[in-house]
């Protein structure tokens, strides 16, 4: 009998087939996966972050089966439905001074933050960072700079996209004392806005709170502040992206709360839909309320059934799940660190709550791909799913459900802990 795989070589054409594994999967249940050959897998992918509180949690099952009954369709930009407009009631009063508009994907959202920004300034540029990925259509894309390759073909793209460098301290352009934020980062705006673009022609500048496919990195707590402040000066829009970092994944509802800094719009999706087709662009009400009527839209955005599968995850992240990601990442991630030590490989270990990665390195900080790949490689083997990230793909990120168990942790670090044995022995 044919793989999933094999059926899917004939029919799914090569751009379709860059996957991480050639894994059929028959079902999911919590932080397990189950395949279509009979394997049970420990999953620490779980969709790339979409699947917040695990595969099929019951109260989600529940949710989306009650509003199926109902209404599966209605078209946010035609009519008003229950589910779409109590999750965007509860996500709000969450965030606070905000209004919200779903969509269905994070590069979606992007697109619509930065038309916003534009939108609401007025304005025609916007600046990225080094490494930052916001997604495939043609306006995130632009924002996109972790990896040539998702860009390649498609030149020229939408104008007046500028990009900064984003503090990696690990990799630091720049020499890194007592841990500090160099002044270099903060002191590039001067440089961008002499040479380059004139600040009040800014509209928006956009950024990951924790860059997620360009590393799992986190930025300096000085330097968000100090963007905000910059921000301020110019009038101009501060976008968070939290597609991958919001929604509970790193101990907090959004990661922007580990900074103390609230920017004007942020975008979400991946873990907002507990694994349905969700996003959102979040704006402060004075901001929003300048988007006027046409300048956006969308045929599914808002889902009906999707938006009743996220407000069971909002109730499950706020009645428990987010406390325990942000305990269990640190368990995590302390348990990362000791493993830092018995292999050297590993340069370094990073991320908040439970968006954390071990980057892997030769000597002088040279990206080890090739024993990255190897590692993912033997752990699938052993039983434990896991991805890669950063421009080099020499970081193993780990994406485990905000529900997961230290048991769980345990196992998977069992699992590492074997691969690294057997690959370095």
């Amino acid at each position: 009998m044919e793989t999933l795989y094999e059926r899917a070589l004939k029919v799914i054409p090569p751009v379709g087939m860059a996957r991480y594994t050639k894994l059929g999967v028959v079902k999911g249940i919590g932080s397990y996966i189950y395949t279509d050959d009979g394997r049970k897998i420990l999953d620490f992918v779980m969709g790339i972050g979409a699947n917040n509180v695990g595969h099929n949690h019951p109260l989600v099952v529940e949710a989306a089966g009650k509003q199926m009954e109902n209404l599966i369709h209605g078209g946010h930009n035609v009519v008003y439905y229950e589910s779409y407009v109590a999750l965007a009631e509860k996500l709000t009063e969450a965030v606070g001074d905000s209004m919200i508009y779903f969509s269905n994907s994070g590069s979606e959202a992007n697109d619509g933050a930065i038309k916003l920004a534009k939108c609401a300034t007025e304005r025609p540029a916007i600046i990225s960072f080094m490494g930052a990925f916001h997604g495939r259509t043609m306006g995130a894309m632009a924002l996109t700079a972790s990896n040539s390759a998702y860009r390649k073909h498609y030149e020229g793209m939408i104008p007046s996209i500028y990009f900064a460098h984003y503090p990696d301290l690990y990799h630091s352009v720049v020499p890194v004392a007592d841990g500090k934020c160099p002044d270099f980062y903060m002191d590039q705006f001067k440089t961008i806005f002499d040479t380059i673009v004139d600040p009040y022609s800014v509209a928006g500048i956009i950024m990951e709170p924790e860059q997620g496919e360009g590393g799992y990195i986190v930025p300096p707590k000085e330097f968000v502040q100090f963007m905000r402040d910059l921000c301020d000066t110019y009038g101009i829009m501060l976008i968070f992206d939290e597609v991958q970092c919001g929604n509970g994944r790193t101990g907090k509802l959004y990661c922007q709360e580990h900074f103390g800094v609230k920017p004007d719009i942020f975008s979400t999706a991946k873990g907002i839909g507990a694994g349905f087709p969700l996003s959102a662009v979040f704006g402060k009400k004075d901001v929003m309320e300048k988007w006027l009527p046409g300048a956006h839209g969308g045929t599914f955005g808002g889902n009906p059934v999707a938006c009743a599968a996220g407000l069971a995850s909002l109730q499950i992240l706020l009645g428990g799940a987010i406390d325990n990601a942000a305990a269990m990442g640190q368990y995590f991630k302390g348990q990362l660190e000791e493993l830092q030590k018995k292999y050297p490989v590993i340069g370094d270990v990073r991320g908040l709550g439970l968006m954390l990665a071990i980057e892997l390195v030769k000597d002088n900080k040279v990206p080890d791909t090739a024993l990255t790949s190897r590692i993912i490689e033997i752990a699938l083997e052993k039983g434990l799913l896991l991805i890669n990230c950063g421009t080099y793909h020499n970081a193993i990120r780990f994406i485990p459900p905000c529900t997961v168990c230290k048991e769980e942790i345990d196992e998977a670090m069992t699992i590492l802990d074997s691969a690294f044995s057997e690959c370095l022995s």
